[in-house]
């Protein structure tokens, strides 16, 4: 089982041509020295190699070399387009968007930087010409048709606007998008009832929501604000508390509550068209940012950066996707650019922190979270920042140290709170003070019932050290119920039935494991073990040596090449082996009952599995179709088995609410 800290505080390519002719290997390049490659078919592959491997700066140096020798390929003009948007460099990006502006297979992109360059100028009337576009995507249609609107608002045409989105036809998925900018240019137009009744209707559409939350989550701010400058303050003050029921502890709603509880103004969130053409570019990106959009999402974002160059709810985005991307330095950058004033600051540097331990700068990170923390010693994303950090070098008694100051200032304990006692746990648990680590597990539990970490964590620990059996056992299958999907839980029940004995079963779940997460060598080395126990020999041997080229840790290297040199022990000798390790067990441990390890394996206590059959998922607030299956099924493009096994979502597939049970995939499928 692999058992994992993690992460607590948040959070348009074209085919590849034939190569010809000598070309230079696409490595990064210092892109202040020239380019040396020299054939068009070279410096292309290697731009697109380079692409590939997100080096975007680079494959931009090779699309440049590129176009010297051949200036007008719109192939490598549409690549060198997206490149320089990509990576924010939105001036250089234009003389390229004029060039394609004619393209159609491109204007989707050409005339959108057209029309963003028009709207920063104030040339409003020029932006809602290059937003029309003779080829377009639902997603196209939807953009260009918000901003169009921005840019009639920009004119002084707000009756032209409210027109024109009530004139943007599309699939239903259209409608909180539409409701929610018909109500920040409603209010810019004067017209109060008409923004107060799209507020309203945006704020109770919770099916809407759940497909695009943040959008959601930015209307209902938006309606409290408008709500305060109207002095309706117990009506914003109930507009926030539905915030904080659907995303407790969003820090820019608990900014604007304190704003209007000290009696300051609150400014609107989208002030003038330039910010509401950005805001439709950051609702639609934020949407977008699914598993595998980041390409999209990120070219979005710097659309809507080249708007507004300082906008926190872009930056911080921004730096979402640099870290989605293993890009730890791209994302520093971003974080550091969000405004002191930014209620998203505090959030800024404590990511900050921790992509400075992402690069092994574990000194700098200290002294980044330790100054964080001394700002604000109530700040349990402090300790958790500064403890993960301590962890991550495996210094848990540094970490164990912090989280017992996070807990002396907690005075009475939430829900929100289970995870530094969960951290706590943790740290306890590998200094092997299991008498402190278990209560700080339950405790966890206490505040957050179904926390499938907290589960899969106790109900593993338990099996391990041979005690509280069944009920660790049920921990762990209620953690593979609710994250089914997870190869690391699932590989815990798997595991845990390989130690009681249940050897069968063990090699049922952990091929689940496997199948889930095939490049883990840990899974591998459990299914080697388990396959060996059941008298699958070869096929122990193969998925050994499948482990061993998965490049594990050393010490699960040189396990694995004794198994391969040797095989497993007997059950004998793996009893006598378990038998002298319980002088090491806590005082609440008892010895293994006869058949585990042995012949009467059929003893062990008895589990539900994961049925053969239909299962079933609740919808949680927030979820989509696509996020339920890109993290139960593991690939979001699978919502169409979902809407197949659930007929009454087919006539509207955006229609999903919180408690709202579908029927799931079997297992396997």
């Amino acid at each position: 089982m692999r058992l994992l800290t993690g992460r607590w505080i948040v959070a348009a390519g074209l085919a590849v041509g034939t190569a010809s002719g000598a070309w230079a290997a696409a490595v990064p390049i210092d892109t202040d020295e020239p380019v040396r490659v020299n054939t068009l078919s070279g410096a292309y592959l290697a731009a697109r190699i380079a692409e590939s491997d997100n080096e975007l700066d680079a494959a931009i140096a090779y699309y440049r070399r590129a176009l010297a020798f051949d200036p007008d390929n719109r192939t490598v003009q549409q690549s060198l387009l997206l490149g320089l948007i990509s990576q924010g460099r939105f001036d250089e990006a234009l003389p390229f968007a004029e060039k394609l502006k004619e393209v159609p297979e491109v204007e989707r992109f050409s005339r959108l930087a057209l029309g963003v360059d028009a709207i920063r100028q104030g040339k409003h009337g020029d932006a809602d010409y290059w937003l029309k576009l003779s080829l377009e995507s639902d997603l196209d249609r939807l953009i260009t048709g918000l901003m169009a609107a921005w840019a009639k608002l920009g004119d002084g045409k707000g009756e032209d606007a409210l027109a024109a989105l009530d004139a943007l036809a599309g699939p239903e998925w259209y409608e909180l998008f539409i409701t929610y900018h018909r109500a920040l240019i409603a209010e810019q137009a004067g017209e109060v009832e008409a923004a107060r009744a799209a507020f309203e209707a945006g704020a109770d559409n919770l099916s809407a929501a759940g497909a695009a939350p943040e959008t959601h989550l930015r209307l209902l701010e938006a309606y409290a604000g408008f709500l305060a400058r109207k002095g309706e303050r117990d009506a914003a003050f109930a507009v926030m508390d539905k915030a904080d029921a659907f995303a407790p502890g969003r820090l820019t709603i608990q900014a604007l509550r304190g704003r209007i509880e000290g009696g300051r103004a609150a400014p609107p969130l989208v002030p003038d068209p330039k910010a509401g053409a950005a805001e439709a570019l950051l609702n639609l990106a934020t949407a977008l940012n699914r598993s595998g959009g980041e390409s999209f999402v990120r070219l979005y974002l710097n659309y809507a950066l080249a708007l507004l160059p300082h906008s926190d709810a872009v930056l911080i985005q921004l730096a979402g996707v640099a870290e989605q991307q293993g890009d730890a330095e791209g994302a520093i950058a971003f974080y550091e650019k969000i405004p002191a004033a930014s209620p998203m600051k505090r959030v800024a540097e404590l990511q900050l922190g921790l992509n400075l331990a992402d690069l092994k700068r574990h000194d700098e990170a200290i002294s980044h979270l330790k100054a964080a923390l001394a700002k604000d010693e109530g700040d349990m994303r402090a300790y958790l920042s500064l403890g993960g950090v301590y962890a991550s070098q495996e210094n848990y008694r540094a970490a164990a140290d912090i989280y017992e100051r996070a807990v002396a200032r907690i005075e009475k304990p939430v829900r929100t709170d289970w995870n530094i006692f969960y951290q706590r746990g943790i740290a306890y648990e590998r200094l092997k003070e299991w008498d402190k680590a278990e209560p700080n597990f339950r405790t966890a539990l206490e505040l957050f019932p179904d926390q499938p970490q907290v589960l899969n964590y106790l109900g593993y620990s338990w099996v391990d050290m041979n005690i509280n059996l069944d009920e660790g056992l049920e921990l762990i299958q209620r953690a593979v119920d609710l994250r089914p999907s997870d190869g690391y839980i699932v590989d815990s029940l798997g595991w845990a039935f390989y130690r009681l004995g249940r050897y069968e079963d063990a090699v049922r779940e952990l091929e689940r494991a496997v199948g889930l997460m095939p490049a883990d060598p840990i899974l591998n080395d459990h299914l080697g073990d388990a396959y060996w126990r059941v008298g699958r020999r070869l096929e122990a041997g193969f998925q050994w040596n499948h482990a061993l080229a998965l490049d594990p840790e050393p010490d699960l290297k040189a396990e694995v090449e004794k198994k391969i040199a040797d095989g497993l022990p007997s059950r004998d000798e793996e009893a006598q082996a378990r038998q002298k390790a319980e002088a090491e067990l806590p005082p609440n441990a008892v010895p293994l009952p006869e058949g585990v390890d042995g012949a009467k394996a059929e003893a062990a206590p008895e589990v539900e599995t994961v049925s053969a059959g239909a299962a079933v998922h609740t919808v949680l607030p927030g979820q989509s179709l696509w996020s339920i299956a890109a993290e139960i099924l593991g690939d979001g493009n699978r919502y169409i088995e979902l809407l197949d096994l659930n007929p009454a979502l087919r006539g509207d597939p955006g229609r999903i609410v919180p408690g709202q049970r579908l029927t799931l995939p079997q297992p396997g499928n």
